[in-house]
């Protein structure tokens, strides 16, 4: 009878936490379209993604550019470094058909055509790539879109993503780690520069490292998670955010369980 009670214990428990987790689609929903295109950030809401999330870089002549590596190689086939190139020849480029064929001439997107598309009640993590050379031209193109108070600010590197919360104080930023050494020596001094909390490696995350969070009253988010049981397991730690390549399906799994 015990066992029986604490399994629904810990049932209701995961169930009443589910409830509260934002799934945000990492490069939009990048398992079914090329990721960081305009067809993948669709689709994610279409989905109903609670959020989706995207990578920048800024080009020579100071656009924003969606994109997770600095180069263009690996999407379009193309070699473009994207701060020593034009946005023009970025634009020119064909970042879909890598995906499949259906996506041909899908474009490399400018930050300000994603943020058009973000529906009501929904969030953008945007993925700060590139130095903190980024923020002025970031905060005049966020300053124009109407949607400021849709959007989060996450990063690797530490000093840009404090950078980042001072420029955009009102919104939430995490800072991005995979490794649980260097988590731990910059926790407190996250917690002390205002950052809202960690996005972090999810398996990084166990008890102990919540409990800190916790005391620092830090939340923390979870990345790249596509596993219906790892994703359990984060949920019942009390995870506020998990980043995943298939939204949808990993939803549909765990209602499932």
């Amino acid at each position: 009878m015990k066992y029986i009670l604490s399994i629904f214990i810990l049932t209701l428990t995961i169930s009443l936490s589910k409830a509260q987790v934002q799934f945000i689609a990492h490069r939009g929903e990048s398992s079914r379209a090329p990721e960081n295109t305009l067809a993948a950030f669709k689709l994610a809401w279409e989905l109903n993604a609670d959020a989706a999330e995207l990578d920048i870089h800024l080009s020579k002549d100071h656009r924003i550019m969606v994109i997770h590596d600095g180069n263009t190689k690996r999407t379009t086939g193309k070699d473009f470094e994207i701060k020593d190139s034009d946005s023009k020849q970025i634009r020119k480029l064909d970042a879909g058909s890598f995906k499949d064929s259906t996506f041909r001439n899908e474009k490399i997107p400018f930050l300000e055509e994603v943020i058009k598309t973000i529906p009501q009640g929904k969030k953008l993590f945007i993925e700060i790539k590139c130095s903190a050379e980024v923020l002025p031209w970031l905060k005049k193109l966020i300053q124009k879109s109407g949607k400021e108070d849709q959007l989060v600010f996450i990063g690797f590197d530490w000093q840009t993503i404090v950078d980042t919360k001072h420029v955009f104080p009102q919104n939430k930023c995490y800072w991005l780690c995979s490794t649980k050494k260097e988590l731990l020596e910059r926790m407190d001094k996250t917690a002390a520069e205002g950052v809202d909390g960690l996005d972090l490696y999810s398996p990084v995350i166990d008890e102990d490292l919540m409990s800190k969070a916790r005391q620092l009253e830090l939340d923390v988010l979870a990345w790249t998670v596509d596993d219906p049981q790892e994703a359990k397991r984060l949920i019942s730690l009390g995870v506020r955010g998990i980043t995943t390549n298939r939204t949808a399906w990993i939803q549909s799994q765990l209602n499932e369980k």
